[in-house]
């Protein structure tokens, strides 16, 4: 997107998102016609972040910036198919389907009050994510990045439990995005997904295949955990002749990238 629009992407020292008043003072400055918001409290196991702060910091880090609204023209943020509530989570949930349940955990619960807000708000967007890959991801946990660093490595590839998922490759995203910043969409939020479930164990299967290794699928636990996909209609109705791309040729690009750079077999 550099090559169409004029982008600010302060670091987190240079604007601290946290900081309400900095905040405040850094969006009156510099009247932006769109803000995209990803910045997440997101305390994964290989995060150094305080797991207790989720919930706070997720919200600070959103109502910061709603905050200056009236400075700005339009702000996208990617709410997640967590707000759903995981232990509730049904094949290809409708938009309609939120606020069914509410979800019993920080991160979730964060991103169901975003979405609470943002249905009320004039100028505030929602693009809820489901499961998205690609590179400069954290590979030690998601999991078509570490399958994918697993066989160049010739591990064999460990499940913990098989799951259907809806996966995007981030360059979908960012074609999407790009229309949300181009037109005024006719509601406040869809879902951003494929609409497409795969289960683990038969990705697993597509990356030995294309990469061409030989290596053993265990799965640790029996049966099917909770499927967690979206139903893309809405999305597919505003966004006319969008096409995904195919998911082989994403996992053989991001593969490839991968042989290209360093990455330590023993966090594997």
């Amino acid at each position: 997107m550099s090559n169409k629009f004029e982008i600010f992407a302060p670091t987190s020292r240079e604007l601290n998102l946290l900081d309400s008043e900095a905040v405040l003072a850094y969006l009156k400055e510099n009247q932006f016609d769109v803000v995209i918001h990803t910045a997440t409290w997101n305390a994964t196991k290989t995060s150094s972040k305080d797991t207790n702060l989720v919930l706070d910091n997720n919200l600070r880090l959103f109502f910061n910036l709603v905050r200056g609204c009236k400075f700005f023209k339009k702000m996208i943020y990617y709410g997640s198919g967590a707000e759903f509530d995981r232990n509730h989570w049904i094949s290809k949930m409708k938009e309609d389907y939120f606020d069914s349940f509410v979800p019993s955990d920080q991160y979730g619960y964060s991103k169901y009050l975003m979405n609470k807000f943002t249905e009320k708000a004039e100028n505030i967007y929602n693009l809820r994510l489901f499961g998205v890959y690609g590179k400069y991801e954290d590979w030690q946990i998601r999991f078509i990045s570490q399958t994918c660093c697993r066989a160049i490595h010739n591990i064999p590839i460990t499940i913990n439990r098989n799951v259907n998922f809806d996966y995007m490759f981030i360059d979908d995203v960012v074609e999407i995005t790009d229309w949300f910043i181009n037109n005024n969409p006719k509601e406040k939020v869809f879902n951003v997904c494929t609409g497409v479930a795969i289960s683990l164990s038969e990705l697993a299967k597509k990356i030995l295949k294309i990469t061409g290794k030989k290596l053993d699928i265990i799965i640790l636990k029996e049966g099917m955990g909770r499927e967690y996909s979206g139903d893309n209609t809405k999305l597919i109705n505003e966004i006319d002749n969008f096409s995904f791309k195919n998911i082989d040729e994403c996992i053989l690009d991001l593969y490839n990238w991968y042989c290209s750079i360093s990455v330590d077999s023993s966090k594997l």
